[in-house]
């Protein structure tokens, strides 16, 4: 009876140091292919391009690569009982951004240009009309009394981003006759985001390159 009961005890602590020995911290040799790509362990900057990540036993850690004009890549780690042991090694090749690739930096966005014209009043909201029409489909306020013009949102959806574009045009003055025209470039970081959800977007310091041209084309052809 007591040599049973002693084997059972071995048995036991036996069991007890393997599970400890198997749970013991782990480390993982991380490799991002853009050597300047930033990496964050569990929300905290840490590195950069390559590090050795500690995972504490029975715990996961969350990891966040970035890079300029790269999605962003979120992988987890975990050294738990239930898991699979991490790799000693991991590689990760970022991928481009395709709303990054499809704009470009711009001093224009969200801010208001004010372009001047000799033009007649009537020819002049005539010409930015068409000029607006050209890039957008849909004006949805216009007021030639007032001066002031807005379109609908034109909304684009890539991998990881939402974007969401629209002009509007405001009288800035009718002697001399001046309009001010801002081009609204906004981002929400999520795919398939609705248009209406204005607390998901916030101002971004690019545009599409599709509306690159029609600040550039208002100044040109309602000064000339």
């Amino acid at each position: 009876m007591k040599t049973l009961l002693k084997s059972s005890l071995l048995v036991i602590v036996l069991m007890a140091l393997s599970l400890t020995a198997s749970a013991g911290k782990k480390v993982v040799r991380f490799t991002v292919s853009e050597p300047d790509a930033k990496i964050y362990v569990d929300g905290k900057l840490m590195g950069g391009g390559q590090l050795e990540i500690t995972i504490p036993s029975y715990a996961c850690v969350n990891v966040k690569v970035e890079k300029i004009g790269y999605l962003i890549g979120l992988i987890e780690f975990c050294n738990k009982p239930d898991y699979s042991p991490p790799p000693k090694t991991y590689f990760y090749q970022m991928e481009k951004d395709d709303a990054y690739d499809a704009s470009e930096a711009t001093d224009v966005a969200n801010v208001d240009i004010e372009i001047k014209t000799t033009k007649k009043e009537d020819d002049a909201w005539k010409l930015l009309s068409q000029i607006i029409t050209t890039y957008f489909d849909v004006i949805e306020v216009t007021d030639k009394n007032t001066g002031y013009l807005r379109t609908a949102w034109v909304v684009q959806t890539f991998k990881q981003k939402t974007i969401r574009t629209r002009i509007i045009v405001k009288l800035a003055s009718t002697d001399p006759l001046a309009y001010k025209i801002k081009l609204v470039s906004e981002v929400a970081n999520a795919s398939q985001v609705s248009v209406k959800s204005d607390e998901l977007f916030k101002e971004w310091d690019r545009i599409l390159r599709k509306f690159k041209e029609v600040i550039r084309e208002a100044q040109t052809r309602l000064g000339s």
